[in-house]
């Protein structure tokens, strides 16, 4: 991992294996993962009251950072008034003392990952989720449909570079293979060239 991410020097957006604690950039944790825990907690201990006020707690602080990204999208500008909301957030956290297992579990994962969590709203374009990746690595599992066996490291490598260039395009809503034909290399480029909309944008299959 230290090696594949040498020299980078953006967000590193993640779930929450520990094998991304060594890398040593800014990172943000996936907060639908983190949401998923306490939800999948909360039913199994549906009368841990300490547990419960915890969850009510985290989504009360986090849907208004949600409705904000949906209304305004991932720009800080707009986020960074969260920031006085989030450290209201940690002073309450640090002061509660749990006797439920589960809960006093959880206080210790939010203040491990305090400076993880919220990374998002200090930068223009960096998710709160890892949504993205985790859908990338869904085309890249359907290769294994499309070849029907093995290939080649080469192979592989192609494929990605593919794969990359069309996800990007299906997330900037440029027609993939439009942006083939034209020849540019620049993605932005190319979307600077062709804000028309020209219909739905194709991927592959």
């Amino acid at each position: 991992m230290q090696a594949v991410l040498q020299g980078f020097k953006g967000v590193l957006v993640s779930d929450f294996y520990t094998g991304y604690d060594s890398v040593k950039c800014p990172q943000q944790k996936c907060l639908i993962h983190l949401m998923r825990d306490l939800n999948d907690d909360m039913l199994k201990n549906p009368y841990d009251d300490e547990l419960r006020q915890m969850v009510q707690q985290f989504g009360d602080l986090l849907k208004p950072m949600v409705e904000t990204v949906d209304r305004h999208g991932l720009k800080k500008y707009f986020l960074k008034k969260y920031l006085s909301v989030v450290q209201r957030f940690y002073k309450q956290l640090s002061k509660e003392a749990f006797r439920s297992e589960v809960a006093t579990r959880y206080k210790e994962r939010f203040e491990k990952n305090r400076y993880k969590l919220f990374t998002f709203l200090s930068y223009d374009g960096v998710p709160w989720n890892n949504n993205n990746a985790e859908h990338a690595m869904k085309a890249f599992a359907g290769l294994r449909e499309v070849i029907e066996g093995t290939t080649t490291p080469n192979g592989i490598d192609e494929y990605l570079i593919l794969l990359s260039v069309c996800e990007t395009c299906r997330y900037r809503d440029i027609d993939f293979l439009e942006f083939l034909c034209s020849r540019e290399k620049d993605i932005g480029e190319f979307r600077g060239k062709h804000r028309a909309s020209r219909g739905p944008v194709r991927t592959l299959s």
